[in-house]
């Protein structure tokens, strides 16, 4: 018989209680870099609404605009090492 081996679980970073962007009433827009590369890990990934902290709505238009400063270059795809 082949032992069960146990998962550990990730825990996820504690988040905050309101969206950023519903406090301020503000959307995410591609020109705000420094408020975009808050919701991006060092790697340049974008953060997942769990951990961010944004309701759906804008984590949907964060995600756009983070794409979008990609393109236009004024954010990188990747991070350099």
């Amino acid at each position: 018989m082949a032992k069960k081996v146990k998962v550990q679980r990730r825990k996820i970073a504690p988040t905050a209680k309101e969206c950023f962007f519903c406090k301020e009433k503000k959307t995410p827009s591609y020109m705000d870099v420094s408020v975009l590369q808050r919701y991006m890990t060092e790697r340049g990934k974008i953060v997942g609404a769990v951990r961010s902290g944004v309701c759906a709505l804008h984590q949907r238009r964060l995600a756009s605009a983070i794409k979008h400063a990609r393109h236009l270059a004024l954010l990188p795809f990747v991070a350099q090492d």
